[in-house]
């Protein structure tokens, strides 16, 4: 089955754009488009797509409300890459930190933003990893506190899953992380569902940053 894209910009020139891409792709559909992030949630849930390429700045609702409404709203949420002229921008991280899977520069060359969805789509690798950790450096320490080390520390990390974790971070596969490990890509997988069941997190980007705020790795 192709991966089910929906396209949001308030440049029409930006979605033409994009649809060109992805739509030479045999793997990848688009399935609709939309102006501004306020007609995401009703095209979500009629159209189900597997991802939202979502700008993360529109006039009526930018992509962090927009973000926040698809996670709230709609059950089994689809899978959400912010589109951004800037990656070190602090309206990116909002958009992370409200759940947005990863994000994507409007200025990427036609093969990053082929690799962006279906990395984005398949789940087991964070998505630009560098770039995270540096948007982590420049606002997770404000947005960090006492609260978020408390949240791991409860979350009851066993010494194998923090391994697996600070991997995560560095922007490891689920089979890097098995090699890295010498353990089954399977039991990575265990693993990885069991961090995101303790930290609350609705994939490893959140655990990632999670991770960040809480002052458990380090972003220098």
């Amino acid at each position: 089955m192709p991966i089910k894209i929906l396209l949001v910009d308030d440049e029409p020139l930006v979605r033409a754009g994009l649809r060109a891409v992805l739509e030479a792709q045999p793997d990848i559909e688009v399935v609709g488009e939309a102006a501004d992030g306020a007609a995401v949630v009703p095209l979500v849930r009629s159209l189900r797509p597997d991802v939202v390429a979502m700008d993360v700045r529109m006039p009526l609702m930018d992509g962090i409300e927009a973000t926040s409404a698809v996670l709230r709203t709609v059950g089994s949420p689809p899978k959400i890459l912010v589109v951004t002229t800037f990656e070190n921008d602090e309206y990116v991280y909002g958009a992370l930190r409200a759940g947005a899977d990863g994000f994507l520069l409007k200025r990427a060359r036609p093969a990053e933003i082929v690799h962006a969805v279906r990395l984005v789509a398949e789940g087991d690798s964070l998505l630009f990893p560098a770039a995270v950790r540096d948007l982590a450096a420049s606002y997770g320490a404000e947005r960090g506190d006492g609260a978020a080390r408390e949240a791991l520390t409860r979350a009851g990390l066993t010494e194998r899953e923090e391994d697996v974790l600070r991997l995560m971070a560095r922007g490891l596969s689920n089979a890097e992380i098995a090699t890295r490990l010498v353990v089954g890509t399977e039991t990575v997988k265990s693993h990885v569902s069991a961090i995101l069941a303790k930290l609350g997190a609705r994939d490893r980007t959140q655990a990632v940053i999670a991770a960040y705020e809480s002052g458990f790795v380090s972003p220098t």
